[in-house]
Parts: structure tokens; C-alpha cells; sequence
């Protein structure tokens, strides 16, 4: 597969996998993921690591103790100090490799960087989906994508009239659609319920007119329900959040098509190194 061009990176993405830099411990989207599939070369595209390689090393970087053959290339650091692992086929950065640690039995961590790489997801029939929508997109996506079971999240539209609306017509607030998240999880590690509350709990359920300083008919607060099951764990949650002294301004809605968003938005904030501004964590349940 050939090298991507650098420009279609991101400015981190470019600190990261081009100048050498390196993001903050504990801040990215695969430091504690733990779901089946293959982690691939942000750049290239290129398969770098399995999932069974993976394991927890409390360094704040995703950490494996093996790469897939050919896939790494090491380099010792102009100091000499450390050696850093490069993707073989674009050279991208990805981390440093660390040997004698005793974390595994092959006593060996790459310690990458989660901007440098992009988790493909082990397909399967069990996994379901579901439609969250809470104002801006890029931090509903944010924090439902680091939740345990949560395979892949994707941003894009629903609700509204308009066939493949597009990011500027939804904007316009003349779609009906709304910014939202569609979640692909392993209901065996995670449950509809669960990421419920977590919808709840890191925005203003409560806000009529939008979302924090984003205010129009796109950034409503709508729960998308697919079956009867989830209309009724909705509903609960909803019942315990008013018998809480909550006016709250959610809707529910049952799940109509959904459209996914342009490439720029998706991953927004893991592809930045930066955090939400108007979406955070508050314990509500």
C-alpha cells in the first residue's frame, strides 16, 4: 500500500508521525482499548500490530509486546538512549521500543503513540449499534469511543428529509437532521443501557436550544432508539433523571437512516491532541 500524502494529516498527526513528537500519557483513544482486531499505520495504512498482542503496562500509551513480522522497523535515537519504531513501509513514527521490563513474557514494549495508528475492528454478528446525539458531534464521539466494549464510533447525521446531507446543509439548520454518533458495540462486554447513561452524563441534557456555545436545531439532544427493549431502558433512565429534579430536554426518537459524516470530522479531537470544549464528564446516575 502506498504512503498517504502528509498534507491529508492532521497538524498533530503531522507532530506525531512526521516531526517525531509524541501525545500526552493517558489522552489517547487506545491507551486502555482492549477490543479484537488490527492496529494499521495512520499514514499508510499498512497492518502494524494484532490485538492479541496488546497488553496493559500503566505507561499511558498503548503497549504491545510484539509487532505483525516486517511491519516495525527499529532505530536507535541520535542520543542513543532509546530506539525508536518506525513504520516499515512509510516511516512514519510510531513510539519507542523498551526491552527487559518483565511486563510480558516476551519482555518486550512498543510503546505507540494512538494517533500513529487506526484500530480495524474484528468483524462480527453480535455487534450492534446505536444513535446517540448530544450538540457537537466531535465530543459525543469522543467520549462514547474510550467506553469498554465500544468497537468503533462513527459521526454523521439523522432525523432529517434530505438524502447524503452534507455537513454545510445541516448547518443551515433547513435538513431536520441533527450531528450524532452511530456506536458499533459488543453487547457482551457492554449493554444499550450503559452507553445510555454515558450519553447522559457527558452533556447538558437539560439545554432546549443546542448544546454549550453551539446553538440551533442541529445540536439538539435525541436518543435514537432501534427496538422496543432500548425504548424502554431510555425511558427508565429518563424516569430516574426527572425524579431527580432534571427538566429534561432529550428526545426520543426511533432510529432512521443514518448518514455519515465527512472524513475531516470523524476522530476529531484524537486526531488534534486536544480535548472537548463543550462536552465533559458529570456522574448523573
Amino acid at each position: 500500500m502506498s504512503q498517504s500524502d502528509p498534507k491529508k494529516l492532521t497538524e498533530f498527526e503531522k507532530y506525531v508521525l512526521i516531526d517525531k513528537g509524541t501525545e500526552r500519557p493517558n489522552t489517547g483513544l487506545y491507551t486502555h482499548f482492549k477490543q479484537e482486531g488490527t492496529y494499521h499505520c495512520k499514514q499508510c495504512g499498512v497492518p502494524l500490530y494484532r490485538s492479541g498482542d496488546k497488553f496493559d503496562s500503566g505507561c499511558g500509551w498503548p503497549s504491545f509486546d510484539q509487532e505483525i513480522p516486517g511491519a516495525v522497523t527499529r532505530t536507535p535515537d541520535v542520543d542513543g538512549r532509546r530506539t525508536e519504531i518506525i513504520c516499515t513501509a512509510c516511516k512514519g513514527h510510531l513510539g519507542h521500543v523498551f526491552h527487559g521490563e518483565q511486563y510480558t513474557a516476551k519482555n518486550t514494549r512498543h510503546c505507540v503513540n494512538s494517533v500513529s495508528v487506526k484500530f480495524v475492528p474484528k468483524e462480527s454478528a453480535d455487534y450492534r449499534q446505536a444513535v446517540f446525539a448530544s450538540g457537537c458531534f466531535w465530543g459525543t464521539e469522543y467520549f462514547l469511543a474510550r467506553l469498554p466494549g465500544v468497537i468503533k464510533t462513527m459521526v454523521g447525521y439523522s432525523g432529517g428529509q434530505t438524502q447524503n446531507p452534507t455537513y454545510e446543509a445541516v448547518c443551515s439548520g433547513k435538513t431536520g437532521h441533527v450531528e450524532c454518533v452511530q456506536v458499533t458495540y459488543d453487547p457482551k462486554v457492554v449493554d444499550f443501557q450503559t452507553l445510555a447513561k454515558v450519553f447522559f452524563e457527558t452533556h447538558d441534557f437539560t439545554q432546549v436550544d443546542g448544546q454549550g456555545p453551539d446553538r440551533g436545531s442541529q445540536y439538539l439532544s435525541v436518543l435514537f432508539y432501534g427496538n422496543d427493549q432500548e425504548k424502554q431502558a431510555a425511558e427508565e433512565l429518563l424516569k430516574v433523571l426527572k425524579s431527580k429534579g432534571f427538566e429534561v430536554a432529550t428526545k426520543l426518537r426511533a432510529a432512521e437512516t443514518f448518514w455519515p459524516g465527512e472524513e475531516y470530522h470523524r476522530d476529531y479531537y484524537e486526531r488534534r491532541g486536544e480535548t472537548p470544549y463543550c462536552h465533559r464528564y458529570k456522574k448523573v446516575f
